[in-house]
């Protein structure tokens, strides 16, 4: 039974039902016809009902894929912990950073188009950053204070940059730089500003390193999706929508969640600590705010549909998004040589930075296993994936034909330990 035969329905045991556009989509009965062993696919089971039974998730959606089939696919514990309200198969989930990879898969279909250049400055289609600097650091000698100086760039921040995070931008929340204290105190991440307006703050502040020369995590997918809109000429949801979620069947994914399918959002649990819900973004209507960095919501399938045409070299049934040569730049470490990385950006993210400490890269739009062996988590040379800030991840792993998806909600300092579990629960189920 070939995924790419299958619509978004998820079903465990035959039991559950939902929307009339789908059909099935059910685990293999021998799940050794894809090479797993069923008893220790079970140590998955008995792993994250644990997390639930001991109230460190309130639910999860796992889901592995293998040769087009399903190996497993459960739902554990609370879609709303707080309401009672069980977890679902096809429940949604804020995906945060997994929106990185949907739009840089939405800017390489112009690229291909020749709408949009990787080697042009981004001041080509944003003119607002034609005369942006860069902030270097120091201190007064006379006051002791750290200042910034302004410098001009060595060379311009291109397209290429905003894909690989080179481009001299940060995350105001990641750092404590002058940088990143004026990107704080010009609210640049307001989800009431458009992406336009967005723009036009970011483009009056310094840039914290020259182009090319830093990889640092960034709001550069957010920059990115103002282009899209600009070369386009239509809304990032817009065109994301015509471009990626509507060709593949992605019915549940976009950048709010519907009045209709509201019953399906999952919650986070209250925290222990403070006695609160964590402050998670409102995705229960659409936001003035487009991030192309953090701003989808998502299920286990509808992620399933986009990664299976990843594995098939840009196409899932009849829908064509990229030739397989761009998939190919696209999974392949594009960090140039000697690039240097930030000590919040080594230590933020540990086990997925794309450092070559830890035998990875940064392709367009994902991090990228370079090497064998450096890494404490399992997984073949070429395997690409990246995670978001509310604990989802996913991986693709050509090498073995082989999509894991893991889809909770829970704070950003809480997520690590589950995604480091779901790759090794993975791979020791993986025999053949």
């Amino acid at each position: 039974m070939k995924i790419a035969k299958l619509a978004s329905l998820l079903v465990l045991a035959g039991c559950l039902f939902f929307p009339a556009f789908a059909e099935d989509l059910r685990p293999v009965d021998d799940p050794r016809q894809i090479g797993f062993a069923a008893d220790r696919l079970e140590r998955v089971t008995r792993t994250f009902q644990g997390y639930v039974d001991a109230g460190q998730l309130p639910g999860a959606v796992v889901l592995i894929a293998r040769n087009d089939k399903l190996a497993y696919l459960r739902a554990f514990g609370y879609q709303d912990r707080e309401k009672q309200l069980a977890m679902q198969p096809d429940s949604i989930f804020r995906i945060a950073s997994m929106t990185k990879p949907v739009v840089s898969v939405a800017a390489m279909t112009l690229v291909e188009e020749a709408k949009l250049d990787l080697w042009a400055p981004v001041s080509q289609y944003l003119p607002e950053f034609k005369d942006v600097q860069v902030g270097v650091e120091h201190r007064d000698p006379g006051t002791g204070e750290s200042v910034l100086a302004m410098e001009p760039p060595k060379r311009p921040m291109m397209v290429q940059d905003l894909l690989r995070h080179t481009a001299g931008l940060v995350y105001p929340q990641f750092g404590d730089s002058l940088v990143h204290q004026a990107y704080r105190a010009a609210d640049v991440q307001d989800r009431n500003q458009t992406l336009e307006e967005m723009v036009a703050k970011l483009a009056r502040l310094p840039l914290a390193h020259q182009p090319g020369e830093v990889w640092e995590y960034s709001m550069a997918a957010d920059v990115l999706g103002r282009i899209i809109e600009v070369v386009s000429g239509m809304p990032l949801d817009q065109f994301v929508e015509e471009r990626i979620t509507k060709p593949l069947g992605m019915a549940s994914s976009g950048f709010y969640v519907p009045d209709a399918q509201l019953g399906r959002l999952a919650q986070p649990q209250i925290d222990p600590a403070t006695g609160e819900l964590p402050p998670l973004p409102d995705v229960t209507k659409k936001p003035r705010w487009l991030s192309g960095g953090s701003g989808m919501v998502s299920t286990a399938g509808d992620y399933l549909r986009f990664c299976e045409m990843l594995l098939h070299g840009g196409s899932w049934e009849e829908a064509r998004l990229l030739a397989p040569t761009t998939v190919r730049l696209m999974t392949s470490d594009a960090l140039p040589p000697g690039v240097r990385y930030t000590e919040r950006s080594q230590t933020l993210i540990s086990d997925i930075s794309p450092m070559p400490a830890m035998g990875q890269g940064f392709g367009l739009g994902f991090a990228v296993r370079t090497a064998e062996g450096h890494n404490p988590l399992p997984g073949s040379v070429g395997t690409f994936y990246w995670t978001g800030a509310w604990g989802t991840t996913f991986w693709v792993d050509p090498k073995e034909n082989l999509i894991a998806i893991m889809m909770i909600q829970v704070p950003l300092s809480n997520a690590p330990p589950y995604r480091r579990a779901i790759r090794y629960l993975t791979y020791q189920a993986l025999l053949d």
